[in-house]
């Protein structure tokens, strides 16, 4: 009897040491990194709101500035110094490395290259004290020089400073961009669901409560933006420019 008790509490004893593991700072748990960088992301694109800085941008100057028109409001976001999991690593980089590792394919938060596309606009937002407001200028002018910016908003750049610094690094950048590279995402998504609908996979669990036809509906939706993002790729500069001309007054 003492024997089945004693076998009874090891048991007991392995599972608490089980659970203490599993919820144990060091051990990584499935989509932590994600969470992680999800999070960093929301606290710097609203530090402005919640802290003072010298140059602070709300939420509504990002979508005014940021999406020139209605439909062509998807936009991609990079962070650098790029932290995943904790505890954080105080990774202190220069100011200008962080400009230039925003606009690099390994710092994006989605699967996208942007160098070599067009930037229809762009919001860069700095965190720390230890950044001013003319390093922002110095950087965006360094920066706009390498970059291909559309041709009818080559200043098309937002930026804001908080002065209050995240926790894992003195200094930290958030680019959010309206970039042509996204429609290759789309591309991509509408492949999936042409091989997924040509079978009609799951389609019987919306064909109880819609129309079939929406789904057509949204794929040539779907093309219509890929090549709205591809006539703003291949655009050039016009030649000429029709100015307007001042309405000349004749006071009697």
């Amino acid at each position: 009897m003492n024997g089945l008790r004693r076998k009874d509490a090891i048991e007991i004893k392995n599972k608490q040491n089980q659970v203490a593991q599993q919820w144990s700072p060091e051990v990584r748990r499935p989509f932590d990194e994600m969470n992680n960088i999800t999070s960093n992301l929301l606290l710097h694109m609203t530090s402005s709101m919640r802290f003072e800085g010298p140059v602070n941008v709300d939420l509504n100057e990002i979508t005014m500035n940021l999406v020139p028109f209605p439909r062509l409001h998807f936009l991609s976001s990079s962070i650098s110094p790029h932290t995943a999991v904790s505890p954080f690593v105080n990774q202190q980089r220069s100011i200008n490395q962080l400009f230039t590792d925003v606009f690099t394919r390994e710092t994006q938060l989605m699967k996208m290259n942007p160098v070599g596309s067009t930037y229809l606009a762009c919001a860069l937002l700095m965190r720390g004290n230890i950044c001013t407001i003319s390093d922002l200028q110095k950087n965006v002018v360094r920066m706009k020089h390498r970059l291909t910016m559309a041709h009818w908003n080559v200043e098309g750049f937002k930026v804001g400073l908080c002065s209050q610094p995240a926790v894992h690094s003195p200094c930290s950048l958030l680019c959010l961009a309206n970039n042509t590279c996204i429609r290759n995402r789309f591309i991509g998504m509408k492949e999936s669901f042409k091989q997924l609908y040509k079978r009609k996979v799951y389609v019987h669990h919306y064909a109880e409560y819609m129309d079939v036809s929406i789904f057509d509906t949204a794929s040539n939706m779907l093309d219509d933006l890929i090549e709205e993002y591809e006539t703003l790729e291949t655009a050039k500069i016009p030649k000429r420019f029709t100015r307007l001309q001042p309405i000349k007054v004749h006071l009697w």
